[in-house]
């Protein structure tokens, strides 16, 4: 009985530390009372637990506010320099590996390319790319390595959660990859590993366009395509954890092939290389050649989905359609898919926000974001339509290792500063 009493204290006082940790964390700086009003907990309580987190020095003093005829409240908030995060964005051309300090600013920066679809072919260099920018952030930003609280990865593809993380492949190579036992080889730093626009997609929803939010939706086009589901605030993941692949989703049915093996699929009509193919085929049917002087784009039919080539490209068919009739046709005739793509969301999932990121989305949503609207207004049912707002991600094109360093956050806050 005594065990159990002490176990259930201490589980009290973690609860109370990732209770107060969170307000501090999202609503700070905030006093003392302010969040015993925050969180219903006794001013004792506030007081102990406040002492704990700053003699851990998980906590800090921001200056202070008058109060009505008393003495100043003081402010405090989770310091900065409590800990470090770092966040990996293995996507689909390049390995960016980022180094963060608790208030989400960037320290140090690391980053490799990659062949298209290497973490499937081929995932030991993969690895080996992630152990070396972890050591390399942690030596450029001068951390101790105790300092940093874990190591966050997105990734793309399926994310199997269980007794041993595996990454399942969206295109034909190698699948069940054991990322997270390829990758305890090179470091005992703890790991999370998640999809990478479900990562990105938190960071969304904690610190972007979806904050205020309980049931969004955030649909991410790059290279490939994909979305974050939010229910309640929290997100679906579904009976094996991969929920979310709103690019294998169909939109003709016998229609192109995607290169996850099915015919039809939204990725096929409005990912990066989809919208370059069929600009580039189009373009060589009636005759264009190369970049003439009136804003065509030479070359796009060609481009091989390497990084910056392919974003080069992307970005120039969306600059040129305000005066190049075949660009303007193939973003219209994308914003159309796109529309029918993002009604099937709000029809399933009856969100509050639909949210347009990553770094084609962005480009795409720039440039025609009333035409999405539009599109999707004619597939949509029209009630939950009306209660869905269509907007554009807040935190760039490239927040995948900022959504993945959330990770370790995530659990840093759940657990009360836990190690």
């Amino acid at each position: 009985m005594g065990q159990m009493n002490r176990r259930t204290v201490r589980d009290l006082r973690r609860g109370n530390r990732s209770t107060l940790l969170r307000q501090l964390y999202f609503r700070g700086p905030v006093s003392r009372q302010e969040l015993g009003a925050l969180t219903g907990l006794s001013s004792g309580s506030v007081s102990n637990v406040v002492g704990e987190l700053l003699a851990d020095e998980l906590v800090e003093e921001a200056g202070s506010v008058e109060s009505d005829g008393g003495r100043p409240r003081t402010l405090l908030r989770v310091a900065p320099g409590g800990g470090h995060l770092i966040g990996v964005d293995v996507g689909e051309t390049h390995v960016r590996v980022e180094l963060f300090d608790l208030a989400l600013t960037e320290l140090a920066r690391w980053e490799h390319p990659l062949t298209p679809g290497g973490l499937e072919r081929d995932p030991e260099p993969v690895v080996g790319h992630i152990l070396t920018g972890v050591d390399a952030v942690v030596d450029k930003s001068g951390a101790s390595p105790e300092a940093v609280i874990g190591v966050g990865v997105g990734v793309p593809g399926v994310v199997e959660q269980g007794d041993e993380i595996l990454v399942h492949g969206p295109t034909a190579g190698r699948d069940a990859v054991p990322l997270e036992r390829l990758l305890r080889t090179g470091t005992d730093l703890p790991l999370f590993i998640d999809n990478g626009a479900t990562a990105q997609g938190q960071a969304e929803m904690w610190f972007g366009a979806g904050r205020g939010a309980d049931n969004a939706v955030i649909a991410l086009i790059g290279s490939g395509v994909g979305a974050a589901i939010v229910t309640a605030g929290v997100p679906y993941r579904g009976a094996t954890s991969s929920a979310g692949e709103w690019g294998h989703t169909v939109v003709q049915v016998g229609g192109r092939a995607c290169r996850c093996g099915a015919v039809g699929c939204l990725e096929a009509y409005v990912g990066a290389q989809a919208v370059l193919d069929r600009y580039g085929r189009g373009a060589r049917g009636a005759g264009a050649s190369g970049v003439d002087g009136a804003g065509g784009v030479g070359g796009a039919g060609g481009a091989d989905g390497a990084g910056e080539d392919q974003q080069a490209a992307f970005a120039a068919i969306v600059g040129a359609a305000g005066s190049e009739a075949r660009a303007r046709a193939v973003l219209e005739e994308t914003a159309a898919y796109l529309g029918a793509g993002i009604a099937d969301l709000i029809n399933l999932f009856n969100p509050e926000r639909i949210i347009l990121g990553g770094w084609a989305g962005l480009l795409l949503g720039g440039r025609v974001l009333p035409r999405i609207r539009a599109a999707t207004a004619s597939y949509a049912l029209h009630r939950p339509y009306a209660q869905a707002e269509i907007g554009l991600a807040e935190l760039g094109p490239d927040a995948v290792a900022l959504g993945a360093a959330t990770l370790p956050l995530a659990h840093f806050l759940a657990t009360g500063g836990a190690r």
